[in-house]
C-alpha cells in the first residue's frame, strides 16, 4: 500500500523542474555553453574544472560592449552576482570611493534616494556590498532565489552605468564633500567659521586615525612609487577638497563602462536566464545606444 507520506513525496518530485530534479549545475552549464558558442551575445572562450570549489569556470566574451564576464556553476543554492571596474587611483581624493558611494544614491530607472538602504529591507538578499580596493571597484551581491538575483542585478546594472550624479550634484556634495557653516548660538553669521563634511570624508578622518593604517600608507608609497598603490584608494581627508565635481563625473564616464568590467556570476542558476537577461537590458546594442543617448542628455543638463 502507499502511505500518505509516500504520496506526497511523489506529488512534490513532480512539481520539481525536470531539468534540476534530473541533472546538476555543473551538467546543465556543459550543455548551455559548450566551448565556442553565443548565448545572448556571449561567446565562451574558455572553460576549466575547479574541483577544489566541485565547480566549473566558464569565461565569455560579450563582443557588442566589451564586457568580460566568468561564471562559476556549482550546486551552491546561493546564487551570487558581481560587476567590476579597474580603478587605479592617480592621486589621494578618493575619487572612487566617493564614485562607490554616490551611485548607489539613485539611478535613472530606481530614483530614490538611497536604493541600497531599500534593498536591504525588501529583498531576500544573503549579501549586500560595495567595495573600494587600492586597483578596482566591485558590487557584489547574492540571494538564493533567482528571481531576486535579477531584481538585485538590474538595480545594481542601472546604478553603476547610469546613475543620478549627473543631474544631482547634491550627491557628490553629500558623499564626498562640501563646506559646512558653525556658527555659535546666539552669534551673526560672521563669527561663524567653515568646516569640511562628507560622508566619505569623515569615514577615511577615522580610517586614517589608525596608526598602522598610517604606517601600511607609507609602506605603499615606499614599494611602490609611481604607481596606483602608493595612493590611498579611499581618499586622504588633506586631499579629498581637492576633488572638483566636474573631475568626478569625467572618472565615471571613463571607467565606468562595459568595455572596463568585469561581471561574475556564481551558483546553481539557470544561466541562459540571466545572460539573456544582461544581453537585453544593458549589453546589448539597443541598451547601450539608450545609454548613451542619456548620457549626452546629462551632458547638456
Amino acid at each position: 500500500m502507499t502511505s500518505q507520506n509516500d504520496q506526497h513525496a511523489k506529488a512534490v518530485e513532480r512539481e520539481q523542474p525536470a531539468s534540476s530534479a534530473a541533472t546538476s549545475a555543473r551538467e546543465r552549464a556543459a550543455s548551455a555553453l559548450p566551448l565556442g558558442s553565443t548565448v545572448s551575445g556571449f561567446t565562451v572562450t574558455s572553460k576549466k574544472a575547479l574541483p577544489e570549489f566541485d565547480a566549473d569556470a566558464y569565461v565569455m566574451h560579450h563582443a557588442a560592449s566589451g564586457a568580460r564576464l566568468l561564471y562559476l556553476a556549482c550546486d551552491d543554492e546561493n546564487k551570487a552576482f558581481s560587476i567590476g571596474f579597474k580603478t587605479p587611483p592617480t592621486d589621494d581624493t578618493g575619487v572612487f570611493h566617493i564614485l562607490e558611494h554616490s551611485v548607489l544614491c539613485g539611478s535613472v530607472k530606481f530614483p530614490v534616494k538611497e536604493p541600497f538602504v531599500d534593498l536591504i529591507k525588501s529583498s531576500m538578499q544573503t549579501f549586500l556590498n560595495a567595495m573600494t580596493y587600492p586597483d578596482k571597484t566591485v558590487y557584489p551581491v547574492a540571494t538564493t532565489n533567482e528571481q531576486d538575483l535579477l531584481n538585485l542585478m538590474d538595480v545594481y546594472m542601472d546604478a553603476v552605468l547610469n546613475p543620478a550624479i549627473y543631474t544631482q550634484r547634491a550627491i557628490f556634495e553629500q558623499e564626498g564633500w562640501h563646506y559646512e557653516l558653525d556658527v555659535p548660538e546666539g552669534a551673526p553669521l560672521k563669527d561663524g567659521s567653515l568646516r569640511y563634511n562628507g560622508v566619505v570624508y569623515n569615514e577615511m578622518k577615522g580610517a586614517l586615525s589608525d596608526p598602522m593604517s598610517v604606517l601600511d600608507d607609507a609602506v605603499n608609497r615606499a614599494l611602490f612609487p609611481s604607481t596606483a598603490y602608493a595612493c590611498e584608494s579611499g581618499g586622504d581627508p588633506r586631499a579629498i577638497p581637492q576633488l572638483t565635481y566636474e573631475h568626478f563625473l569625467d572618472t565615471h564616464a571613463r571607467h565606468y563602462n562595459l568595455a572596463n568590467s568585469y561581471i561574475v556570476l556564481y551558483g546553481d542558476m539557470t544561466i541562459e536566464r540571466e545572460l539573456a537577461f544582461l544581453d537585453a537590458r544593458y549589453l546589448g546594442d539597443e541598451p547601450r545606444l539608450r545609454d548613451e543617448a542619456a548620457q549626452i542628455g546629462r551632458a547638456h543638463v
